[in-house]
């Protein structure tokens, strides 16, 4: 997938030694461990982070036999995990890195406080808008960062993930207040080898990855066909193209730091044509029979255009159509 190059990247071979000392004493919550989660949950602790993560489906597997995963950059294995099921168990941590999937945002209330003490920062990778701002609600603006992840990877059997490409972060603040702590939290990613970039306009960020989800995301999802298929029949790579306009258009009407590019539509799409067989995160939610992230993905930046006076018809046909085949 696209990522934009950023002059605000830090070489991590700059930081200090009392830096680095700093950040391996970070204590961290993995809360939504799905793919995502488990991945990133994994590579911190790989590089001597103090992960703790709150488990569901896998919790006798990764407690018993420990974590997997197979990646483009070199396999490895976890055998002692700290997973439990319930953050009560976990208690207070420096970061809350959340990866579950937006349809469960109702859990926010009930999982997240036991995990917050008085400096606790709270960062959202998940998929689509709203998220930031139903965590400030809760805990305070800040708390809490955004950070919009470029990751293809999927789940395994229990306690194996598979890291097919990507993994690139891009951090930014919900309310610009605390620089010093969106570095740390930015060193500590770079520090276990994952590449994390601070940006001044986090709406920015999400809107950009947007254009990519919301034509990819949806039609994978609809048609049950993977990347290549949509961009080989010209018909559905026409309709991509369409969409990425659609989203970039309302994207400019949010009032951003900088317009973003309708330049870069022909870029995603030309770097999508590497992807291949590959399946979205809404494709296999899909075939696994899982709900879909449609309102954070769909309904939110569909009711933020219409708020500016924008019209995204195609976007809003492809979630009516969404939404009609969840209902079966």
């Amino acid at each position: 997938m696209f990522l934009q190059e950023n002059p605000n990247y830090e070489n991590p071979a700059k930081r200090s030694r009392s830096w680095k000392r700093r950040i391996t004493e970070m204590r961290i919550a993995v809360v939504g461990a799905g793919a995502l989660g488990l991945y990133y949950g994994a590579i911190l602790q790989k590089s001597g982070h103090d992960v703790y993560f709150l488990l569901r489906s896998d919790y006798e597997v990764i407690k018993s036999d420990g974590l997997t995963v197979y990646s483009i950059n070199g396999d490895f294995h976890l055998q002692q995990v700290k997973g439990f099921r319930t953050s009560t168990e976990i208690g207070v941590v420096d970061l809350v890195l959340v990866g579950l999937k937006t349809f469960a945002n109702h859990l926010f209330e009930e999982i997240i406080p036991p995990l917050v003490g008085d400096k606790t920062k709270i960062l959202t990778l998940q998929n689509g808008l709203g998220n930031e701002e139903m965590l400030a609600a809760l805990f305070g603006n800040e708390r809490i960062l955004g950070g919009v992840a470029y990751l293809c990877s999927n789940r395994g059997k229990p306690g194996v993930v598979h890291h097919l490409g990507e993994g690139r972060i891009l951090l930014g603040e919900y309310a610009q207040i605390d620089s010093t702590s969106t570095e740390t939290v930015a060193a500590c990613f770079r520090d276990a080898g994952v590449e994390c970039r601070i940006v001044p306009d986090l709406k920015k960020a999400r809107w950009e990855k947007l254009v990519w989800n919301i034509p990819f995301n949806g039609l994978c999802a609809l048609t049950l066909k993977p990347v290549a298929a949509l961009l080989k029949f010209e018909p559905t790579r026409r309709l991509i193209m369409d969409i990425m306009e659609e989203v970039i258009r309302a994207a400019n009407a949010q009032s951003l730091l900088k317009d973003i590019p309708a330049s870069i539509a022909d870029k995603m799409v030309a770097s999508s044509l590497k992807l291949g067989q590959y399946k979205p995160s809404m494709l296999i939610d899909r075939l696994e029979s899982r709900p879909l992230e449609l309102e954070a993905i769909f309904g939110v930046p569909l009711r933020l255009a219409l708020a500016k006076g924008i019209q995204m018809p195609r976007v809003q046909q492809l979630y009516a159509l969404l939404l009609l085949t969840e209902k079966d």
